[in-house]
């Protein structure tokens, strides 16, 4: 019996039954008082997430909307932008400002890396002119499972004038950002990774110097206009409307998180990583990513050789129920992708790598029955003990 899905993407992620009861809740008027309310309190509590006391709009679209609706209001057409990419989703970014007229010129690291913070430095002292007037980075690439050291990168950038825009759809409550601690100026991420409600928002914070370069914004924007947001947002609205059931689970997967507390669910994060890194070495396999840029919100493997990862995959979702993610692009059939953020419990990733191991020996890998998971429960054990 295969019982309950274990879904193991680096999202969409599992909803608890906390938000999924939340969600189940009558509509109401978007322009009343009770909504008021509840977007006062997420605006509030997403603020806090990002550890920012700047301005916050929240849109009903994808991370990718996000990505866009930052594009349109920071970026003019003919702006030069320095887009940082170490995946798919690092190129993503700069295609949409390419696309909407930018001047896009992408420093391209190999996959399975973080961007090198001196290599970005002295690409940007090399700009005496101040030509570049935006830099487009991501928090954590879920293709790959690396992350980049935003905090590092951000202070290579030293007085620069150009705006530093993160795309941490993935990364923001399960790797460390700091927003104005560190000096970031436009930070958007997404619902349905670490905030543990379904697809369908996308959340972007930016500060005082990015709302003055937006003013004077030259890109043609109705649906993204952070102006009309702001208008709107000041009388407790939203601009367009919002898609109410997911303001219920955001409001309680917001009060979720706080309970938590956002150190402790980094940590949680981290066990995470290293329970499933510890374990899949002692597997004998080989990760994608090395230790010093490895994400802590998925974890990419290679598949042994002579194994595609797609069959690896399959034969999990088959005879287990587990979904796992592939390889995208050139990484099709050659790793497959553990997500591990949001509302993951332990005792899921245990039960994920034993499947794994049985998984292993059917495609006739070498290895001991027991021998990762065995790894994984000690780290449990000794963090419980702590």
């Amino acid at each position: 019996m295969k019982g309950a899905q274990y879904l193991l993407l680096p999202g969409p992620t599992p909803i608890p039954q906390r938000v999924a009861r939340a969600m189940d809740r009558p509509m109401i008027n978007h322009r009343g008082p009770v909504f008021k309310e509840i977007l006062e309190e997420v605006i509030d509590g997403v603020k806090k997430i990002y550890r920012t006391k700047e301005h916050l709009l929240i849109y009903p679209a994808s991370g990718t909307g996000g990505l866009e609706a930052a594009v349109v209001n920071f970026i003019s057409p003919g702006d030069k932008v320095l887009a940082i990419s170490i995946g798919v989703f690092g190129d993503r970014f700069a295609e949409i400002a390419a696309q909407f007229g930018a001047q896009v010129e992408k420093m391209d690291f190999a996959w399975g890396t973080g961007a090198d913070p001196e290599q970005v430095k002295a690409r940007i002292e090399q700009d005496k002119n101040g030509e570049i007037k935006a830099v487009l980075i991501t928090h954590n690439e879920t293709s790959t499972g690396a992350f980049n050291d935003i905090k590092s990168i951000r202070e290579a950038l030293g007085d620069h004038p150009a705006l530093f825009m993160v795309d941490a759809v993935s990364g923001l409550a399960a790797i460390e950002l700091r927003m104005d601690e560190w000096g970031l100026d436009v930070v958007i991420s997404g619902s349905q990774k670490a905030f543990m409600i379904p697809p369908g928002l996308s959340f972007m914070a930016f500060n005082e110097r990015a709302l003055k370069i937006q003013q004077k914004n030259q890109n043609n924007k109705y649906y993204w206009d952070v102006s009309l947001g702001l208008q709107y947002l000041a009388k407790g609205q939203t601009a367009v409307t919002p898609p109410i059931s997911l303001y219920y689970g955001l409001q309680e997967a917001l009060r979720m998180m706080l309970e938590e507390g956002l150190d402790n669910i980094l940590t949680r994060h981290a066990k995470y990583r290293e329970m499933v890194r510890v374990s899949l070495n002692a597997m004998g396999l080989q990760l994608f990513t090395e230790d010093g840029c490895a994400s802590s919100a998925v974890t990419s493997v290679l598949a042994p050789a002579g194994i595609g990862s797609n069959g690896i995959r399959k034969y999990m979702l088959e005879e287990f129920n587990i979904i796992l993610a592939g390889g995208q692009q050139s990484l099709d059939n050659v790793i497959f992708r553990l997500g591990h953020l949001g509302y993951v419990r332990e005792l899921d990733l245990i039960s994920v790598l034993a499947a794994l191991e049985i998984t292993l020996l059917k495609f006739g890998h070498s290895l001991e029955l027991g021998v990762g998971v065995k790894k994984a429960q000690e780290i449990l054990q000794n963090a419980k003990a702590d």
